[in-house]
């Protein structure tokens, strides 16, 4: 029974040592002003997507979020963050592109030396997390396939 008990202990310990908080992590937001990513953090649960111009399920994936966004809002207080990982060479085409696309009521940011991509250990994109409120990383999800914006708002409502 103590063997038990301990390694219920020691899984409960890991498990609440391994939950991963937002980085402290400067990205540009779309008027070209540094922000740090911690600033996003307000207490609203949000879902952020690292994406590029280049990364056609990436802007499927906004592009489905973005049809629902409205609806979900009616459910939950929550934010969208879409996050362009690309370069120097191609932010104004990133920039262009999230206005292009009506993406008015996400909060945009260029990574534009994928610091921030890098410190969220994004291999690929797309790539999305929800986090909640407090600013701890909740789901992480790599790839996108029609639909599964759906899940992410399930985790976002089993938030409130």
């Amino acid at each position: 029974m103590k063997k038990f008990l301990f390694l219920m202990l020691a899984l409960v310990i890991g498990v609440s040592a391994s939950a991963q908080t937002l980085p402290d992590v400067k990205v540009e937001n779309q008027e070209g002003k540094v922000i740090s990513v911690r600033e996003l953090v307000d207490g609203t649960p949000m879902i952020i997507s690292f994406w590029s111009t280049t990364c056609k399920p990436c802007i499927m994936e906004l592009n489905a979020i973005n049809d629902s966004f409205y609806e979900w809002l009616e459910e939950v207080d929550m934010k969208v963050v879409a996050i362009s990982v690309d370069d120097s060479r191609t932010l104004s085409r990133a920039r262009a592109m999230t206005q292009g696309q009506g993406w008015d009521d996400f909060v945009c940011l260029y990574d534009k030396n994928q610091d921030f991509k890098r410190a969220m250990n994004v291999s690929l994109t797309p790539h999305t997390f929800i986090v909640d409120g407090n600013g701890t990383i909740v789901y992480s999800h790599s790839g996108y396939t029609p639909g599964s914006e759906q899940e992410l708002f399930e985790k976002i409502k089993a938030l409130k």
